[in-house]
């Protein structure tokens, strides 16, 4: 087994979600996450994200900060709130390390600057796949609520 290949052991099992709106950088990601076996969808902007999480799950998100309609921050919150499990990874300019943090306090996952730091980024996927991963089998232990109230037990 390689080394990349223990390193990725999580983000192979998961789906991921890159919300930007940076045509180019979109692309980029694609063929190079694609490549390593990651299964990936895309979306422009923070709305389409949401309709896209609504037709079918994905357990990490990257997104950007700065999009057009809804930024990174109200969307990270809508996410969380509606799927609580999925893990968000922030993506912000060097200028903005304060919206990072900001995203952290709001239920990120990490964050990551931009340039980004490819490496840097596919070890945040998998440390987040991880815990996606995590997150997906504790809520299949977690027992289902009793459809039934309990009955009294009757007095001697």
């Amino acid at each position: 087994m390689s080394e990349q290949t223990v390193q990725l052991e999580a983000a192979l099992k998961i789906h991921l979600l890159l919300v930007d709106d940076d045509l180019e950088f979109k692309e980029i990601m694609q063929r190079h996450l694609g490549r390593i076996g990651i299964h990936l969808s895309v979306s422009a902007c923070c709305l389409d994200a949401l309709d896209l999480l609504e037709a079918q799950s994905a357990d990490v998100v990257i997104m950007d900060m700065n999009m057009p309609g809804m930024d990174g921050i109200q969307c990270l919150r809508k996410v969380k709130e509606r799927w609580p499990l999925v893990e968000v990874i922030i993506l912000t300019g060097h200028a903005s390390v304060k919206s990072g943090i900001e995203g952290m306090e709001s239920g990120a996952f990490d964050y990551c600057l931009k340039p980004i730091d490819v490496r840097e980024l596919i070890e945040k996927i998998e440390l987040a796949a991880q815990k996606a991963l995590i997150n997906r089998e504790d809520a299949l232990l977690v027992p289902a609520a009793p459809s039934v109230a309990p009955q009294p037990k009757p007095t001697p």
